[in-house]
């Protein structure tokens, strides 16, 4: 493999001049703010730990900064852009300022979200600079849908990157914490400053690290199901479970069943569960049902007590 030319990143100097060239001006709805420092892009590689033989998968690459320095080390990349003219864009960047790696690279014009299969073998590790509008349903959705997805680092809004790495008991442990969690080990792996990027945004950026659990948290209850639970324990974060999950449930008293069975506190409440005390509410919803198909057993006692008479 035949080594990149020195000046093959992308500087301040070259964003201006290749978004002037395409007539791109970034625009805050789909969050772009494009990194114009080559040592940040640098570093978010060294922190993602991308190796010689991995397959990148990019999420909103841009005008190509991170591209490029990805394309330094790993083996492949490919990068999914929604963006009509910086889609078309990308590649003619890439053969321009790194032709000898010309062909480890790919192109997915599409919304993230709605990818579902990607060009050449599957890919081991994603980087990305997520917009901030939609960084945490990005990042799930790519984790559900690439299970080869061994190791991620994305760059988010700072308050994002806490949500995301909080533990169980944190003010800001919500939703998001327990979901990314599902999947991975999740962690706070840095801070970035806000004059590496063009336009600077107003808000300060942080990386999170996600390892892939080598072993898949096991349950009778499906994804589907945890998140549900998930989702109702947290949509009135202020009451106990007992109360927060008594839609999902049916009824408070078939919450309190789950709950019980499940062996969590119906006092508690969601920011103090772990993903694993989540799934064990899932498997009870059985327990939920029980207190309504048991409803008015003095009526079926007496009819009983009848028959025998």
């Amino acid at each position: 493999m035949s080594s990149p030319t020195p000046d093959a990143l992308l500087g301040p100097a070259d964003i201006r001049e290749l978004a002037a060239a395409l007539g791109v001006r970034p625009t805050k709805q789909r969050g772009q703010n494009f990194v114009i420092d080559a040592n940040t892009v640098r570093r978010i590689v060294r922190t993602a730990q991308v190796r010689p033989d991995d397959v990148v998968v990019e999420v909103g690459p841009g005008l190509g900064s991170l591209t490029l320095a990805l394309l330094e080390v790993a083996d492949r990349v490919t990068a999914v852009e929604i963006d009509d003219v910086l889609a078309a864009a990308l590649p003619a960047t890439i053969a321009a300022r790194m032709p000898e790696r010309a062909e480890r690279f790919a192109l997915v014009h599409s919304d993230a979200m709605h990818v579902a299969e990607l060009p050449g073998p599957p890919p081991t590790a994603l980087v990305a600079n997520l917009p901030y509008n939609v960084a945490v349903p990005v990042l799930l959705h790519m984790l559900d849908t690439f299970p080869s997805i061994e190791r991620t680092l994305v760059m988010v809004q700072s308050e994002v990157a806490d949500r995301l790495a909080a533990p169980p008991g944190s003010k800001v442990y919500g939703v998001p914490s327990v979901k990314a969690n599902w999947y991975a080990e999740v962690k706070r792996a840095g801070a970035i400053g806000r004059n590496v990027f063009w336009p600077a945004p107003n808000v300060d950026s942080g990386l999170v690290a996600l390892t892939r659990r080598t072993e898949p948290i096991r349950t009778t209850a499906s994804k589907r199901e945890v998140f549900a639970v998930v989702d109702a324990a947290f949509a009135q974060r202020r009451k106990t479970l007992r109360a927060a999950l008594a839609g999902w449930a049916g009824s408070a008293a078939a919450a309190e069943a789950a709950l019980v069975a499940a062996g969590v506190s119906p006092q508690a409440r969601g920011e103090a569960l772990t993903v694993e005390e989540f799934v064990r509410i899932a498997e009870h919803k059985e327990a939920a049902d029980r207190p309504r198909e048991s409803a008015a057993p003095s009526t079926r006692s007496a009819a009983r007590s009848e028959e025998s008479e």
